[in-house]
């Protein structure tokens, strides 16, 4: 074979392995064939996997551990209000709220979604509490240890902490289940 065939078969071979070989690290999707045009990426992310904005505000900056051990991060709340609720098991005003809680959490899980943040006591009762409420589908994270508490400077229980959708803190401090749905309703209606 002549040296100019020899460059021209060479450089055919590897202009047709060469992206093959290249589509090898693209993962677990198919390669585009040569020659193929590769369709554009999708506009937009599954619905099943969690979008979170670029901007996390500092006040959702923190992870912690659900009662039942669950890893928690309160960044994909971001871009959404928030409501936090700091509790304690043994709290009567807390058992109180409870029901509100339990009544509006569903209503409002995509749009406002409540975080209990249960702290000033011990995990079985405080499970006992989530259970005893029936409280089971609203995350309740355990801060037996009073991180967020003193985080986001809760000095007693039963303290309500809303944040607004750009990550301000709006509201702080006590409220009834009255005020509770009322703010939670107008936080949804944006």
């Amino acid at each position: 074979m002549r040296p100019r065939t020899r460059r021209l078969v060479t450089a055919a071979v590897l202009a047709v392995t060469l992206p093959g070989a290249a589509s090898c690290a693209v993962g677990p999707e198919r390669a585009t064939p040569v020659g193929a045009v590769a369709p554009a990426p999708a506009a937009s992310a599954s619905p099943a996997a969690p979008v979170v904005p670029a901007r996390v505000p500092e006040t959702l900056s923190f992870t912690a551990k659900t009662l039942d051990g669950t890893s928690f991060s309160a960044a994909a709340l971001a871009g959404k209000p928030v409501v936090l609720w700091f509790w304690a098991p043994w709290c009567a005003t807390c058992a109180s709220q409870a029901w509100t809680v339990a009544e509006i959490a569903p209503k409002y899980r995509d749009t406002v979604p409540i975080v209990g943040v249960a702290g000033l006591g011990e995990q079985k009762a405080m499970k006992e509490f989530v259970s005893e409420f029936d409280l089971a589908g609203t995350p309740q994270l355990d801060d037996r240890s009073g991180v967020l508490w003193r985080r986001f400077e809760v000095v007693e229980q039963s303290t309500f902490v809303v944040v607004d959708s750009d990550g301000r803190v709006v509201h702080q401090g006590f409220l009834d289940g009255e005020s509770l749905t009322r703010q939670v309703d107008a936080l949804a209606r944006g």
